[in-house]
């Protein structure tokens, strides 16, 4: 029986991400897979987690926003477009910021 991929890896850099309340994100500047060695900029053990789960790196939309990692386990899904949109479960409170 086939698997499906992991929503992961449907994502490409350049998509919309908008958070489980339907509020858009910021755009995926970054997409790292499941066991990354690749450290995203973030505290001491979510970097971890990051690293372990996948994470996408969100350049983050409005005037006082930062830019945020997703970790693989909050997609929700893809659509595919131009550009395509990310959706989560999550909401934008519970997405870890970027020390940088």
């Amino acid at each position: 029986m086939p698997t499906q991929p992991l929503p992961i890896a449907r994502v490409n850099v350049g998509m919309m991400v908008v958070d489980a309340a339907g509020d858009q994100v910021g755009t995926v500047s970054a997409v790292q897979m499941p066991g990354t060695d690749v450290h995203p900029d973030t505290v001491a053990g979510v970097a971890e987690a990051l690293m372990a789960s996948g994470y996408l790196r969100i350049d983050g939309s409005g005037a006082l926003s930062n830019d945020v990692y997703v970790s693989g386990e909050q997609i929700a899904g893809s659509v595919e477009g131009e550009p395509g949109v990310v959706n989560l479960h999550a909401g934008r409170a519970d997405l870890h910021r970027a020390t940088d």
